[in-house]
């Protein structure tokens, strides 16, 4: 009996032991590239919000035509419940106006609060752990310069055993490391801007790389695409047919700065929020970096890859007024709802008419035999603000039903990307409830 004892004290000890030490913080400042946006020479305040646009804080932390700006309130529906993003003000009250430098920082890095409570990976800490302790305290000292709003924070609504904080602690265990980012000595400095860039500030693996079963991200698959929250977030890495090496520099600078490039695509949902709320407002020459970064990827094809045909048969045998290659299926439901709604917009020959923004050949939402963005699009429409123009989709879910999403969605997938599409009513119904 008493040697049971003890085997169980020290199994305890030991477990306890483990916990500690995988739960083990850097303590360390790091010392962030240099950006060309937020030179470390310039005002703290400007610093900070050029970094804080960088981070994307908006899109999380904003409900959008709110007018309260970082009041929190933003709900992400993942696959155990919802969670609302927090008030990040400086209102004492409800949102962080109380906390000091290093709760502000720990929280950022480490994703602990003040309270030593735990948060969600919702936020992006397992991204901005590796953000230097200047730049956490520049967007500190911004936030803390703009109005305090107070508005009281939703709370969760998750099921057991997920909502349950103190867990997170293991998660962490298994899943988190916290590390400062670390330049390269055998890269030049734009790239080691650009890695910091896609990283660690605009945090493109938290949408663009496979989770596992956790909801942990899938190291050594960076970047090969993901649907989160009802959208799929593209293979961004250096592969030439289904990520975007085939793209020039130019494509991809166009696409983050204006949300498009010409026969590639537009941006739509989570992109467009990154666009209007985030990567239009990088330097030219940040967004050079993150592009000669991004070209490093290694290439992987991910799970659901998608193969675009830029040539499309049916498409390239339209004319803008009228269809050609499938004229003979003129009596299918999914072509007459594209004649009647979209048609005029997109043109047969998927050009755009009024603009390119609404150029749909060649593009990888066509492309994509399962319609995930497509029936987004369809449902939810789309808002992009970028530096090239201001785009405005209409939503069609109130005015289609579900069947009639799942036929134009499948048309628009044969038409546009010479491919069957499989998108069935029960997708649309599951998507519509995502947003």
């Amino acid at each position: 009996m008493i040697r049971l004892l003890i085997a169980i004290v020290l199994v305890v000890l030991l477990g306890a032991g483990a916990y500690v030490f995988l739960n083990r913080a850097d303590t360390s400042d790091g010392t962030a590239p240099a950006l060309a946006g937020a030179p470390v020479s310039s005002d703290v305040l400007a610093r900070g919000e050029y970094l804080a646009k960088a981070a994307d804080c908006t899109a999380c932390h904003t409900v959008p035509g709110s007018g309260n700006a970082f009041a929190g309130g933003v709900p992400f529906k993942l696959p155990f419940g919802t969670i609302y993003s927090s008030n990040i003000t400086a209102d004492e009250a409800n949102g962080i106006g109380s906390w000091s430098d290093d709760e502000f920082v720990r929280a950022v890095r480490n994703g602990v609060r003040n309270d030593g409570q735990h948060l969600y990976p919702a936020f992006p800490y397992t991204s901005y752990t590796q953000l230097s302790r200047s730049d956490v305290l520049a967007i500190k000292a911004y936030l803390f310069s703009l109005p305090k709003i107070a508005q009281a924070n939703h709370e969760n609504q998750l099921s057991f055993p997920f909502n349950q904080r103190w867990a997170m602690g293991f998660w962490n265990a298994v899943f988190f490391k916290s590390q400062r980012f670390q330049p390269d000595p055998g890269q030049t400095p734009q790239w080691n801007s650009g890695k910091y860039l896609a990283v660690a500030l605009a945090h493109c693996d938290e949408c663009h790389t496979p989770r596992n079963f956790a909801f942990a991200m899938k190291h050594g698959d960076e970047l090969a695409g993901q649907e989160l929250q009802g959208w799929r977030a593209y293979n961004i890495t250096s592969d030439p047919v289904h990520g975007i090496g085939a793209w020039s520099d130019s494509d991809i600078s166009n696409y983050l700065s204006r949300g498009h490039a010409d026969g590639r695509g537009t941006a739509a949902g989570p992109m467009a929020e990154a666009v209007e709320n985030s990567l239009r407002y990088l330097n030219p020459t940040d967004t050079a970096a993150l592009v000669a970064y991004l070209r490093s990827v290694p290439a992987r094809t991910g799970d659901a890859p998608v193969t675009v045909d830029a040539a499309a048969a049916p498409a390239l045998a339209s004319n803008n007024a009228a269809p050609g290659g499938d004229s003979a299926n003129a009596n299918d439901p999914g072509m007459k709802l594209f004649e009647g709604a979209c048609a005029s917009c997109h043109q047969w020959n998927g050009k755009g008419q009024q603009t390119p923004y609404a150029s749909l050949l060649g593009t990888r939402g066509v492309n994509d035999v399962h319609g995930t963005n497509i029936t987004q699009v369809i449902l939810h429409g789309t808002d992009l603000r970028s530096l090239g123009a201001n785009i405005f989709m209409p939503e069609f879910g109130d005015a289609y039903s579900d069947t009639e999403v799942a036929q134009l969605s499948n048309y628009v997938i044969g038409h546009f990307g010479n491919k069957q599409g499989t998108v069935t009513p029960d997708d649309v119904a599951r998507r519509r409830k995502q947003l």
